[in-house]
């Protein structure tokens, strides 16, 4: 049979597979259970305005979505939430900046070594001078310059040091000798 046009094309049968008013009953599909529903088994939670219980599928109750829109998608969910914590950060980095900015730079010389209270040990007459334009405290180091390795070094945390202005601090080590003097270096924070 030819076909013209868009229309539908007409279907011919044979006349073996003529409709026929003589067909039985089709046999009823076996029953399957339906999937469980939240509600069947009272799985719920709160509305994400309101509070209000619904099924754990449903973000939002019938009261705060009544035109049924669709969710947020859960990658907008946590896209939202990882911005959310990296704006967090950047603003914590920049007011840790602003709180510590003009803090130093820091030189320290020693002025002055004499005897320990005890046999092996030296104490450092150390001056600590704030070049910056805030005070703030100072975290120096206090090395043997005659050991390479760093192996005997005190770290020595000091009071406040107001901008422009130079303590002086004393610092017993149990390392170095009185006529060699200690090397010490200085960092803000």
């Amino acid at each position: 049979m030819p076909w013209f046009g868009r229309g539908r094309r007409p279907v011919a049968f044979a006349a073996s597979m003529a409709p026929s008013s003589a067909m039985t009953e089709p046999a009823p599909a076996p029953s399957v259970p339906a999937a469980p529903t939240p509600e069947a088994h009272g799985l719920t939670h709160g509305c994400a305005r309101c509070g209000a219980p619904v099924p754990m599928d449903v973000g939002l109750c019938e009261r705060c979505n009544p035109l049924g829109l669709k969710d947020s998608a859960s990658s907008q969910v946590h896209g939202t939430i990882f911005l959310g914590i990296g704006v967090a950060v950047l603003v914590l980095a920049l007011a840790a900046h602003f709180a510590v900015a003009g803090i130093g730079p820091f030189t320290a010389t020693v002025t002055h070594m004499q005897p320990g209270t005890t046999a092996d040990s030296v104490v450092a007459t150390i001056q600590i001078a704030n070049h910056g334009t805030a005070a703030g405290s100072a975290t120096c180091r206090v090395t043997d310059p005659n050991d390479r390795g760093s192996v005997h070094s005190d770290v020595v945390y000091t009071p406040r040091i107001e901008p422009g202005t130079t303590l002086t601090i004393q610092h017993e080590a149990s390392f170095g000798s009185v006529d060699q003097p200690l090397a010490v270096d200085c960092q803000g924070p």
